[in-house]
């Protein structure tokens, strides 16, 4: 299966998810049908890079909740690290556990990605823009984790 096919595109269905938030409490994406999500998933919590958008993220959840988003973050660690993660950054934001990375794959935000040069397989930093009736209508790939949130505004025009 090549890359193409298993990454989602605007007008697709988000695939659906339930999934421990850092309190071990299931999130579904279902239970935000109504607004808008952006869903983003990141390599590891605790991280220089994934710690950055965590916080940018949580920076900008009262401007993005404002204009009618609400934020998941998906990683595959354990929601005990997440826990810790939540409690040492600050973070508003709800994050969830895949440590089965069945999410990242439906996502197409798990595969082969090159790093310092070298071809690895692993967590693609991605970010989803899931609309009122669960349809994607932003799919970012390979986003970097600094400056991605500012971006992420301009791009969705709020202000």
């Amino acid at each position: 299966m090549t890359d193409q096919r298993t990454k989602l595109q605007a007008g697709d269905t988000a695939p659906a998810f339930t999934l421990p938030d850092a309190d071990g409490k299931p999130v579904s994406l279902a239970d935000h049908l109504g607004r808008k999500v952006v869903v983003y998933f990141y390599p590891a919590a605790l991280t220089p890079g994934c710690t950055k958008q965590a916080c940018d993220f949580t920076d900008n959840l009262d401007l993005l909740a404002g204009a009618g988003y609400d934020v998941i973050g998906v990683s595959p660690d354990k929601p005990e690290k997440l826990g810790k993660f939540r409690e040492k950054e600050h973070l508003k934001v709800t994050l969830v556990a895949d440590p089965e990375k069945e999410v990242l794959q439906a996502y197409g935000a798990f595969g082969e990605k090159t790093m310092y040069g070298k071809t690895v397989t692993g967590v693609i930093r991605s970010t989803f823009v899931v609309d009122e009736a669960g349809k994607i209508e932003h799919a970012f790939y390979n986003v970097k984790a600094t400056g991605h949130v500012a971006k992420l505004i301009r791009d969705l025009k709020i202000s």
